[in-house]
């Protein structure tokens, strides 16, 4: 599967930003989905996760509340709502997705996710 990030962009702390994620190349319902960000300096972490069904979601203590992630498979997007953004929120944001069991024992795990798509910058201005 092939995946596409967008929706990134400069905003001012407390505004909104929706991501997407859109998938081709094979069924996209087959594949759960993450959502990861990396900060400049940092490590690569994740921020949140949806089941095939859209079903089930995890997300990071840091985004609890703030961020919402749905799946519409008839559009093979994934969306990240990011609402009451944060300086702190400011990073690359990249979609991963994978198939395979595993994920399913760990979704916050980078290492999970088998492909990945390019990332889509987020700036957070106070």
């Amino acid at each position: 599967v092939q995946l596409q990030a967008s929706g990134g962009g400069l905003v001012q702390a407390g505004d909104s930003l929706r991501l997407s994620c859109a998938g081709s190349g094979r069924p996209f319902g087959h594949y759960h989905i993450g959502w990861f960000r990396q900060a400049p300096g940092k490590e690569l972490e994740f921020v949140a996760a949806v089941s095939r069904s859209g079903g089930r979601t995890n997300y990071a203590d840091s985004v609890k509340g703030r961020f919402t992630i749905s799946r519409d498979n008839a559009k093979n997007t994934v969306y990240l709502q990011m609402n009451s953004l944060e300086r702190e929120d400011t990073a690359v944001y990249y979609c991963a997705a994978d198939n395979s069991l595993r994920v399913r024992l760990g979704f916050d795990l980078r290492g999970n996710y088998g492909y990945w798509g390019q990332g889509t910058q987020v700036t957070v201005s106070s």
